[in-house]
């Protein structure tokens, strides 16, 4: 199998599933949205976006979520949550993207995104609307991860995972995870496994544009 991947949050939370798993693939850099590249990668994802993963007889999966599922039952792995526990890993996935990844993702499109590709200056309003969000479900996570290390059980999880999405890019969305003690400690949980501190060690990953340093707001 191929996994078609950049360095853009959902593309690395993929990768960083993929190594975390040590799955047996190969990990391909994209850029389908470069000129000319379109045609070849949209009979894979009609969306254009990464990641995709391509199985052997050809068939394309795509959506971060749906790859780690796949991954982690390949592997024969507890890492996507089965059985008991699996409606608990969905309830924070479906929580992470509606309430803190999607509050991490306004504030970091904007301050990080828009500014990586000259895609328009930053929309204060939305930055504050993205922080008042990003304060509401930082405190109900803070309250959870008090008295837990894991999202799901005793153990790291694809729930951990999907909600740090876009935690890896704080430097240039700037949230305030110094406000919330517990939700930086279980973060720093993370940030020690190698495969989610460094997803693109020994691949061909340029990096991501720089986000201009007179960007202040």
């Amino acid at each position: 199998m191929k996994l078609y991947f950049s360095r853009n949050p959902n593309p690395r939370l993929a990768v960083a599933v993929a190594r975390h798993l040590d799955a047996n693939i190969e990990f391909e850099f994209a850029s389908p949205f470069a000129p000319g590249q379109a045609e070849k990668y949209r009979p894979l994802n009609p969306n254009l976006s990464l990641p995709i993963l391509v199985e052997d007889g050809g068939k394309s999966l795509w959506e971060a979520d749906a790859i780690a599922c796949r991954l982690s039952r390949d592997a024969h792995s507890d890492f996507w949550r089965t059985g008991d526990d699996e409606p608990e890993m969905i309830r924070w996935l479906s929580w992470g993207k509606e309430h803190f990844a999607f509050a991490c993702d306004m504030v970091h499109f904007e301050r990080g995104t828009k500014q990586r590709y000259g895609i328009g200056p930053i929309d204060q309003e939305r930055v504050e609307e993205g922080l008042g969000l990003f304060s509401t479900a930082a405190a109900i996570l803070e309250a959870v991860l008090c008295d837990r290390e894991w999202l799901v059980g005793n153990s790291v999880s694809y729930a951990d995972f999907r909600l740090a999405t876009f935690l890896p890019f704080n430097d240039v969305a700037r949230l305030p995870l110094d406000g919330y003690p517990s939700v930086g400690r279980w973060y720093r949980r993370l940030e020690e496994i190698d495969a989610w501190r460094d997803p693109f060690k020994g691949l061909h990953a340029p990096e991501l544009p720089p986000v201009p340093r007179t960007t202040t707001n």
